[in-house]
């Protein structure tokens, strides 16, 4: 460093240092800097992080109500964790699953309702048809039981079992057009009677194509006398062409027939009726069908001679 005095040069100061102790400095520095650095970074996140649990955990919450409230799982209110806009959210969402769960079960208690009335009227409606022939009161309902029973056989479906049902009761509605001359008669069907007779598959669906909700029972009312060999009618239709509910009708009609009292025959037993099933099995019933209530029967027959022995 210079020494001037009135702009003359007198001399020089010289300072010397160790460079070690500047480095050691500037490291100590920047460690400083680090340290305070990564403790203001962690400070922060650590305040984000907690800000956010207080947005993201009130809305997760919501999220898992809304799923449970579609799946109709939803068992209760979802805690309110603050008062700002998403806890308002929270509460308004609370009121508004209160409210669709009690009008979901108002509605599946009236749906229930109507459902009965439903069936309840297509049983009163088959019986009275049913009834129209002496000899034929209560088949629909022993069809349909027996049905169902092959049904449950085979796996069918709840939604599945009603529809067979409903079928089932509703088989012979087309008998409506069919003239009391022909349903009375006492003796053996001519031919030109029983072509009437026949007619009762395609009036029955028909009647059923006026209703919307009994469209589907169509291709089991119709094709009900259609035979595994197909020499059925109304349209000759053979083996797995024949709808599966109309298959199964063909056998359960033909053996409750059997079991009924006609104007031309008297009632059969479980064994004669059983020898016939299995005579025509693979003519004019499905095979595997026919075993399995062939199997239904003799389970059933079973049961009634135990019950019997254990009475007497």
């Amino acid at each position: 460093m210079p020494i001037r005095f009135s702009s003359k040069f007198l001399g020089s100061i010289h300072i010397d240092m160790s460079t070690g102790s500047i480095d050691a400095a500037q490291s100590a520095a920047a460690r400083n800097i680090i340290i305070v650095s990564v403790l203001v970074l962690s400070l922060g996140a650590f305040g984000v992080f907690i800000l956010s649990r207080f947005i993201t955990v009130p809305i997760e919450l919501l999220t898992q109500g809304v799923s449970k409230l579609a799946a109709e799982k939803y068992d209760g209110e979802i805690r309110i964790m603050s008062d700002d806009e998403i806890g308002r959210l929270t509460r308004n969402f609370n009121r508004m699953a209160k409210l669709i769960t009690e009008q979901k079960g108002k509605l599946r208690h009236h749906a229930k309702e109507l459902e009965e009335a439903y069936i309840a009227t297509i049983k009163v409606l088959a019986a009275a048809i049913d009834a129209r022939d002496p000899h034929t009161l209560g088949h629909s309902a022993r069809v349909s039981r027996l049905s169902r029973l092959l049904g449950e056989r085979i796996g069918l479906g709840y939604e599945e079992l009603k529809e067979l049902e409903m079928a089932c009761l509703l088989h012979d509605v087309g008998k409506i057009r069919t003239p009391d001359s022909i349903l009375h008669k006492e003796d053996r069907l001519d031919r030109d009677e029983y072509s009437l007779m026949m007619e009762h598959t395609n009036d029955g669906a028909d009647i059923l194509g006026l209703v919307d909700s009994l469209k589907a029972l169509i291709p089991a009312v119709k094709h009900h006398h259609e035979w595994y060999d197909g020499s059925g009618y109304p349209d000759g239709l053979k083996g797995n062409d024949i709808p599966l509910y109309a298959a199964i009708l063909a056998i359960t009609d033909a053996y409750d027939a059997m079991m009924s009292t006609r104007p031309y025959k008297g009632p059969r037993s479980h064994h004669e009726a059983i020898n016939e099933l299995i005579e025509y099995k693979g003519a004019q019933f499905d095979p595997k069908l026919t075993d399995l209530f062939i199997d239904i029967v003799m389970d059933e027959v079973r049961n009634e001679e135990a019950a019997r022995l254990g009475f007497e």
